[in-house]
């Protein structure tokens, strides 16, 4: 039986799979909320500072971003970056960036970063953002494919 730490990434992992593939057509439909343009604003600064954190190796700073849940789920900034450098390294190595446009769904707040990594491949990493106190903090983020192809 798995541990509850890796039933609770398996759960928060197949959600933003299936966030990833329902992604187009909710969008499209818009059948999402949406927020001020300010907190989308400040989403992105969050996400650019936790990944400005990550590319300096500073896990502490990183992990500072992520929900108080997050935190204790990881327990400390070397555990932090081990699972960042066990699963998430496309986020260290991207040459390119760009956030593409967010959506509440179900009431959940959802950000995409386009990630272009050095060899052309294309994923998308689809943060989930949650507010704590006056803030938003990370509480899960999923690479995903993405159909979109660099040059």
């Amino acid at each position: 039986m798995a541990e509850p730490r890796v039933k609770l990434a398996r759960r928060r992992a197949l959600r933003g799979l299936a966030l990833a593939i329902a992604w187009p057509r909710l969008a499209r439909a818009g059948e999402s909320e949406t927020l001020a343009p300010a907190e989308w604003d400040a989403i992105r600064q969050v996400i650019g500072e936790q990944l400005a954190a990550l590319r300096r190796g500073d896990g502490a700073g990183a992990l500072a971003y992520a929900t108080q849940g997050l935190q204790r789920q990881f327990g400390d900034a070397q555990g932090f970056m081990r699972m960042v450098h066990g699963g998430y390294e496309a986020l260290l190595v991207a040459r390119y960036t760009e956030f593409l446009e967010g959506a509440v769904i179900d009431g959940v707040t959802i950000q995409p970063l386009r990630l272009v990594l050095p060899d052309n491949s294309v994923l998308v990493a689809l943060y989930t953002m949650e507010r704590e106190g006056a803030r938003w903090h990370i509480a899960g983020c999923v690479l995903a494919p993405s159909t979109v192809k660099a040059v």
